[in-house]
């Protein structure tokens, strides 16, 4: 039994050692690694002040201090159009949106709430950021989408600018209609005081051309031969009158007339039915 506690004892004692070798064994490698400073047990510094056995140093290096970086951010494609814009650009947006079917207003030119709707409609369906405002990403997804629109697509509900007026029109006061920018102007002495878009008969039943005069006058006409509303009629030839059109303001060109001349604009043909006296010359023209 006495040789087993020995044994036992030695034993203990080898272990322990064993653990301050390897505890010793661990401090040199730290010290090698992290280049601390090792102190006798019991040392004191200079200012007498009681030291921790062991002083750990860990060197700095710069890239441990400064600031982390943020990650760079991925940039956004450059916007070409947004809310509030208006111009020709604006005006082709609306038309090639109306060519798929995102929008069923204008175009006007004007980048509306209806125009913001569309294009986060068209950007939601496929698969972009629902912005609103139209990127270079959103603008060339369209134009894969789209065929360039040609003037009356880009003018469907009117708005596009009126040709010069005919040579007859320069002289009195003259309903001066233009056939080619689809446009009327009336107009005193050679002075344009108002213009509205209009459009004309089809090939069926086209709009004559030539000089006339208003020869009658119906705020509230309907016609007798189409049993159709007619507002602010003023005739010039035969059952032919410039007037308000519900169809023409809905559909504007996509329409046409039985060969009158529609205003799709009710402001503005009720202050030209205001303006206009029997009498008054018309002219229509290539």
């Amino acid at each position: 039994m006495r040789t087993e506690g020995r044994i036992e004892g030695r034993t203990g004692r080898t272990r322990g050692r064993g653990s301050t070798v390897i505890a010793a064994g661990g401090v040199a490698v730290l010290v090698a690694v992290t280049g601390c400073t090792v102190q006798p047990v019991g040392a004191d510094d200079a200012d007498g002040k009681h030291r921790s056995p062991v002083r750990i140093e860990i060197p700095h290096t710069p890239s441990e201090t400064a600031t982390p970086s943020t990650a760079p951010k991925t940039p956004s494609a450059p916007v070409l159009w947004t809310r509030g814009d208006s111009g020709p650009g604006v005006r082709e947006l609306q038309a090639r949106l109306r060519q798929i079917d995102w929008l069923f207003d204008g175009p006007t030119g004007s980048y509306d709430d209806l125009t913001e709707d569309a294009v986060k409609g068209f950007q939601g369906k496929r698969g972009l950021p629902r912005t609103g405002r139209v990127d270079t990403t959103t603008w060339q997804r369209l134009l894969g989408m789209t065929h360039r629109p040609g003037k009356w697509e880009l003018y469907l509900m009117g708005g596009q600018p009126a040709a010069a007026p005919d040579p007859r029109c320069m002289t009195g006061r003259v309903l001066c209609i233009s056939k080619t920018s689809r446009t009327l102007r009336w107009m005193i002495d050679g002075r344009t005081l108002s213009t509205m878009a209009v459009r004309f008969g089809s090939s069926y039943t086209p709009t004559r051309e030539g000089v006339f005069q208003v020869y009658w006058k119906s705020r509230h006409h309907v016609s007798t031969l189409y049993d159709s509303p007619m507002p602010y009629a003023m005739f010039f030839s035969g059952g032919q009158a410039v007037h308000y059109s519900y169809d023409f303001a809905a559909r504007g060109y996509s329409g046409g007339s039985h060969g009158c001349v529609n205003v799709r604009d009710e402001a503005a043909v009720s202050a030209l039915f205001s303006a206009v006296r029997t009498g008054d010359k018309v002219v229509v023209s290539w």
